[in-house]
């Protein structure tokens, strides 16, 4: 009987060692293949300027990882040291930045890296710029941005750009941002942002792919066309989602799936839409780490 009860105990033990090995064996397997989700502050700008740090602590509670600036620094504008603080104390980092070509001039494009190097970015995108879908001005548009990332390059960081909609217009057998993606080195970074593809009626996948090891931060949004019948929410519609994301790891050497909420549906205020994007997001990235 004693022979018996502790064969039975042994095998229990083992079963329980296979349990916890079996487990601690897929969430590395998950942790490997998810990314990190930050949020574009632009998709709460308005909660952002009524209270800062406020939001800055309901965004920590959605469960995001990180924030990308747009410009909006509220009391610590002059201050990237103490705003970097803040955000640890909410277990957040600054994932990226958008910044516009005003602030890369020669007379400020050094203090502008030293800001956001302090505030713990590596990585500024610009966000607009109407060179981007003109034959005249692409070819001065992918000069500067060349030579603004080679010099940030030498702070460790880089300096690239981030698309909407018209670079996705026909432009020498292409479209304009092959023509921005192939006279930039390789170096630069391209924010592709999902939702602006879509609406231009292209495939973010063949874009992700063509330009390998490039999309180091993405947006992931859903931008609707009038009368579409599309949600602005994520995980709403008939996305692909799991597939895009499987391509942004494999192929695009993504660091940041970084949402971006702007449009809002009836009833729901921008910070409402962004944490329903966000449970959204969470369970597609669930799924993917069965």
């Amino acid at each position: 009987m004693f022979k018996i009860k502790s064969s039975f105990n042994y095998v229990i033990s083992i079963l329980f060692i296979f349990c916890v090995l079996n487990s601690l064996s897929i969430y590395a397997k998950t942790s490997k293949q998810l990314l990190p989700v930050s949020v574009q502050l632009w998709s709460v700008k308005a909660a952002l300027k009524a209270d800062f740090d406020g939001t800055l602590s309901s965004i920590a509670d959605m469960g995001f990882q990180g924030v990308e600036f747009a410009g909006d620094f509220g009391p610590y504008k002059n201050n990237p040291s103490a705003l970097k603080d803040k955000l640890a104390k909410l277990n957040l980092v600054a994932s990226s930045a958008h910044i516009g070509f005003g602030s890369l001039t020669d007379d400020t494009l050094a203090d502008t890296l030293l800001f956001y190097k302090t505030l713990g970015v590596s990585i500024l995108f610009v966000p607009w710029d109407e060179r981007a879908w003109q034959p005249q001005g692409i070819t001065s548009l992918t000069e500067q941005l060349t030579q603004v990332n080679e010099i940030a390059q030498r702070y460790a960081m880089h300096i690239g750009f981030h698309n909407h909609n018209k670079e996705f217009n026909q432009f020498q057998n292409a479209t304009y941002w092959d023509a921005i993606a192939g006279n930039t080195p390789n170096t630069l970074p391209l924010q592709l942002d999902i939702g602006w593809v879509h609406y231009a009626g292209k495939d973010p996948e063949y874009f992700i792919k063509k330009y390998p090891g490039r999309t180091l931060a993405t947006h992931l949004k859903v931008r609707t066309h009038p009368n579409d019948s599309l949600s602005p929410i994520l995980g709403e519609n008939d996305y692909p989602w799991q597939k895009i994301i499987k391509t942004l790891i494999v192929d695009g050497a993504t660091q940041w799936l970084v949402v971006e909420q702007e449009e809002y549906p009836n009833g729901l205020t921008p910070m409402q839409s962004v944490a329903k994007s966000k449970v959204n997001l969470d369970k597609i990235l669930a799924k993917m780490g069965e």
